[in-house]
């Protein structure tokens, strides 16, 4: 009877092992992709190039105060800018980025979180995630940004500060 008792849990166990294995195996790649396409990952890519565009371009304002720059600089920063967009929108494609997307979900969600996540997007509350999550990253990027501005300067500060220490010791040690 014991044995039989025994056998009967050894069982159930291995069935609640199994079944649990089961609720933890890695999405497939057509849910992925399927959520990707919901969630609208291109749209960030391209939400985020952007971002990056504007970026460089409130940066070189920046550089030059807001002053006008000679024409040969000004074709300088152009040429590069456009360059390093070109690299941007060729190594960022989607096309390039989704394969890799599917590969980081599949290691870090299971069917069933996947399954979820489907279902919450495709809720209204999922569109409006959706749908706000551009405006959330640009204002995310503005906040970075206006926070680098003192911390830069604390940087300068701080590089000014240790290089005057340094030709501080090298004059007290006679250049």
């Amino acid at each position: 009877m014991i044995k039989r008792a025994l056998g009967l849990a050894l069982i159930q166990c291995c069935f609640a092992a199994a079944v649990c294995v089961a609720t933890d195996a890695p999405p497939s790649e057509a849910s992925v992709k399927q959520l990707l396409e919901l969630a609208q990952a291109h749209k960030l890519i391209d939400t985020m190039t952007s971002q990056v565009d504007t970026l460089m371009k409130s940066a070189m304002q920046q550089v030059t105060n807001g002053r006008p720059v000679p024409i040969e600089a000004q074709k300088i920063f152009d040429k590069c800018h456009n360059d390093v967009m070109t690299i941007m929108r060729e190594e960022f494609s989607w096309e390039k980025l989704e394969p890799m997307y599917v590969r980081i979900y599949q290691k870090s969600f299971s069917q069933q979180e996947v399954d979820g996540m489907i279902a919450f997007y495709k809720t209204p509350a999922g569109q409006a995630v959706i749908n706000k999550l551009p405006t959330v990253m640009q204002n995310s990027l503005i906040e970075v940004q206006q926070m680098m501005g003192p911390m830069m300067q604390r940087i300068q500060k701080m590089q000014q500060d240790v290089v005057a220490t340094i030709q501080a010791e090298k004059n007290k040690q006679g250049g």
